[in-house]
């Protein structure tokens, strides 16, 4: 198998970080620069069909895109540590707050990186300050929310660290490219993110 990434993205991270937590060292990891358009040739959209990263390429000629579809397949294949939830009821927790963390806090994040750094200007058509403002506001108001049930749980989905917990601390890092830190009142998500860093698993691909 080889895997497409790219260091630049956070979205290829998150299957680097899986991966370190499972302990994968079977998959060969491609570079793809994004910055130089890689990702747009024609030889790579033919191979993965849509110009995004990352993409996993089996060795039946099989490509899967998007992180959290060849996080699953991987999950399958090195099913522990568990981090899609072991029966239905951890597994539907699980994707409820994998979505929730991707949808309310991670997309907006990146989004509001992508049009305030002046070195992504590469990545959109036009860059939209207000866009990012509207963004950032809208990721804070998620992180409220995630503050106040982090307040008695340890992780965000389960018991445990999974899926949900990654998808959360990339594009909270992501933000860094921007010098954003979370607001100091959120003292319950603070405490949880460090522990997340604290991880060794945590510094694939950072």
């Amino acid at each position: 198998m080889q895997l497409y990434t790219s260091h630049r993205a956070p979205n290829p991270r998150r299957v680097r970080w899986v991966m370190a937590e499972k302990g994968i060292a079977d998959v060969e990891v491609v570079e793809v620069d994004i910055m130089l358009g890689e990702h747009k040739t024609a030889e790579y959209r033919t191979r993965v069909g849509v110009p995004h990263l990352p993409a996993l390429s089996l060795d039946d000629g099989t490509t899967i895109s998007e992180s959290i579809a060849i996080c699953r397949y991987l999950e399958a294949l090195y099913p522990e540590p568990n981090l899609f939830g072991h029966d239905a009821r951890e597994q539907a927790i699980v994707e409820m707050w994998t979505r929730r963390c991707e949808f309310y806090l991670a997309n907006p994040i990146m989004l509001s990186v992508r049009h305030s750094h002046p070195a992504l200007a590469a990545l959109e058509p036009t860059q939209m300050p207000q866009l990012a403002d509207y963004n950032r506001v809208a990721a804070e108001k998620f992180m409220k929310t995630l503050d106040r049930h982090l307040a008695d749980h340890d992780f965000i989905a389960l018991d445990r660290f999974t899926i949900a917990d990654v998808v959360a601390v990339v594009g909270l890092d992501f933000a860094r490219l921007i010098k954003y830190r979370p607001p100091e009142e959120f003292g319950n998500l603070a405490r949880w993110l460090e522990a997340c860093r604290a991880r060794p698993a945590a510094t694939a691909g950072a």
